[in-house]
């Protein structure tokens, strides 16, 4: 007797690709949010965006700003809800203390790479990242376009 296995879903609610081209990620750390109720039912659906999203340091506190969660009109009746509020990062003090120091640098910065169900929470991947000159974003580019040209050539022949 063969049990089957359930379908593994993907846990990753989110991704934000806009950052590996706009930065270079130096160092990953996993977050816990601080959510509403209304706020996880919306990303259950996938109802967000976090293109332009960052982690703001403050008194020894994280908050992640900028991201969008869209509310679903059937979770969000009776109650006012703001897709755009800052929202708390749960990071422990070594964690905080390594980003705070990372962000204190110039030309560094904390941004959010990614949402994504661990377990029953919800966790938030945000990264240490220095920004890119626009010379670095075109040899990327070109880099990518010529990967692209060799997988086409390793199938025609």
């Amino acid at each position: 007797m063969s049990k089957k296995k359930p379908k593994q879903q993907s846990t990753t609610i989110a991704l934000n690709r806009k950052v590996k081209h706009d930065y270079f990620i130096e160092e990953k750390f996993e977050a816990g949010l601080s959510l509403l109720g209304w706020e996880v039912k919306s990303l259950r659906a996938s109802k967000v965006n976090l293109t332009d999203t960052y982690v703001f340091i403050k008194n020894g506190e994280a908050f992640l700003i900028g991201t969008n969660i869209t509310p679903l009109p059937s979770a969000s009746t009776h109650y006012v809800t703001d897709a755009r509020r800052t929202r708390k990062l749960l990071l422990n003090h070594r964690e905080l203390s390594k980003l705070e120091e990372g962000v204190n640098q110039k030309g560094h910065t904390c941004v959010c790479t990614a949402l994504y169900w661990k377990g029953h929470l919800i966790k938030c991947e945000i990264a240490l990242a220095k920004g890119k000159a626009s010379y670095d974003k075109r040899s990327d580019d070109k880099a990518r376009d010529w990967d692209r040209q060799k997988q086409r050539i390793m199938r025609h022949s």
